[in-house]
């Protein structure tokens, strides 16, 4: 019997059912080769929807940086304590948070510090000290020129001679203007220089534009007489700029506490044969125990510096610090009608921050955060690392706020280094912590570490792992279409 079809035709049905063999094992080929290029180039994938998430967090960091400029640049504060000053401020000493501002409008960009200015003369000779071109043993004779300083002091005497401490003690105690002199001249040569080294300093501190240094002592050129220094301007900064130097000298010159601290001091440190130096600064703990007016009218509970100042046209100045609890707070004013006034708004100020404020861990070190727990890692024999923090936060809070207040996100680091080998610390991610207590917003970032290592897989492994991610697509592709 002949077949149905002729001996061509099937022939050619063979040849066609071999290409389409061909054809489709060559495209499963090429899939599997794709899928295994891209399993050890594609980019890594976080533990989350983080494109959407980068482009938030970028939008949040966006915002916050326009509402710290807005803080910044805008306004000048609201009084609701209702202090009659020029301008207050309240710091919390360590994170820097401001917990309270207020300008009067001539007082926006600054005002007069008077002898607030010595805080930076303070920093200066401690940095001096630190570095070993002075040590507190140093002997120095009082010249014309530093025994002609008018103003708070006049104890130094041309040709006399007196240790740095000494002359440490003068103007950290007494506001001594001679001392400050002399002590700027020991450091750079001249005041001249050491005005130099102030101003330089202030930039260094990121004061505000118009933080300016004139001289070592905060008295105006002019009171100097013929000595007056040959430096340009006056004396200015805002009680912010004043803050922030109060800070950098409780954090890098903690011993600056020794001195400020004192209530009262001889001429000669431990002399009872020369004069009796008292602290300007009324409102010294220390001066509780002497149970003099002091005591009983102004002494404050955890005081213990740092600087007043007075001139006619820069009225009562004073910045102080005190601590309670662990919680040290740095409070300015500035521009107060008399003394009385300028201890009286500063307890005001100190009572809120007290009162209203206290420090919390809100980030605890090495621990796992729900934002990103977790990153995934290419080219690795775990395809995935858990993240902890890698140090602790402390901010400071109202009392009546709760870890709601906060906005936290957190996002990976660049793809190219999510890949194998991974040590145990190594830096994945960071997160971002933003907090607004009305006053002035900060964002602080904490990173995020590898908490365990991650070994570079081997190229079978890899293989494996692709062809099965390849499968794994396929199948739910077919269930997504169903």
């Amino acid at each position: 019997m002949k077949p149905l079809f002729g001996e061509g035709v099937i022939k050619t049905q063979t040849k066609s059912h071999l290409w389409r063999k061909t054809v489709i094992f060559a495209i499963i080929a090429g899939m599997l080769l794709f899928s295994f290029i891209g399993a050890l180039f594609q980019p890594s994938v976080a533990w989350a929807d983080e494109a959407a998430e980068d482009a938030d967090a970028e939008q949040a960091d966006s915002e916050a940086t326009e509402a710290t400029d807005a803080a910044s640049n805008s306004g000048t504060g609201d009084n609701f304590l209702g202090l009659q000053v020029k301008s207050a401020l309240l710091m919390e000493a360590y994170t820097g948070q401001v917990l309270y501002y207020y300008a009067a409008p001539e007082a926006k960009n600054g005002w007069e510090p008077a002898s607030m200015v010595k805080m930076m003369t303070e920093y200066l000779v401690l940095d001096a000290i630190k570095e070993g071109k002075l040590s507190w043993d140093t002997v120095v004779t009082i010249t014309e020129r530093q025994d002609s300083i008018r103003g708070s002091g006049q104890l130094l005497a041309a040709g006399h001679k007196y240790t740095i401490k000494d002359l440490f003690n003068h103007m950290s105690i007494y506001s001594a203007n001679d001392a400050a002199v002399a002590l700027a001249e020991n450091v750079a040569g001249s005041e001249e220089k050491f005005v130099e080294m102030m101003n330089q300093k202030a930039r260094e501190f990121g004061l505000s534009e118009h933080a300016h240094f004139s001289n070592a002592t905060g008295l105006p050129n002019d009171y100097y007489g013929e000595y007056a220094p040959n430096t340009s301007g006056q004396n200015w900064f805002t009680a912010k700029d004043a803050a922030i130097i109060a800070q950098r000298l409780l954090i890098d010159h903690p011993e600056i506490l020794e001195f400020s601290s004192k209530p009262q001091e001889y001429r000669r440190e431990g002399d009872p044969n020369t004069e009796l130096m008292l602290n300007w600064n009324r409102m010294l703990e220390s001066w509780i125990p002497l149970n003099n007016l002091y005591s009983k009218l102004y002494a404050y509970e955890g005081l213990d510096g740092l600087k007043t100042g007075h001139t006619n046209t820069a009225g009562y100045n004073f910045t102080g610090t005190a601590v309670r609890d662990g919680l040290r707070l740095i409070s300015v004013v500035m521009g107060a009608e008399n003394e009385d006034m300028r201890f009286g708004e500063t307890r005001k100020l100190l009572d809120y921050g007290f009162n209203n404020f206290e420090k919390r861990t809100v980030i605890p070190a090495k621990t796992e955060m729900e934002q990103l727990p977790k990153v995934s890692i290419k080219r690795g024999k775990k395809t995935e690392v858990p993240l902890v923090t890698q140090n602790g936060l402390e901010l400071v809070m109202k009392k009546d706020e709760t870890l709601e207040d906060l906005v936290i996100t957190a996002a990976p680091v660049d793809e190219e280094l999510l890949t194998a080998p991974i040590k145990q610390g190594d830096v994945l991610g960071t997160l971002t912590v933003e907090y607004d207590n009305g006053v002035e917003p900060v964002q602080y970032t904490v990173n995020l570490i590898a908490a365990e290592d991650v070994e570079e897989s081997g190229w079978f492994t890899l293989l494996l792992r692709a062809i099965g991610n390849f499968f794994r697509s396929i199948w739910n592709s077919i269930v997504n279409i169903f």
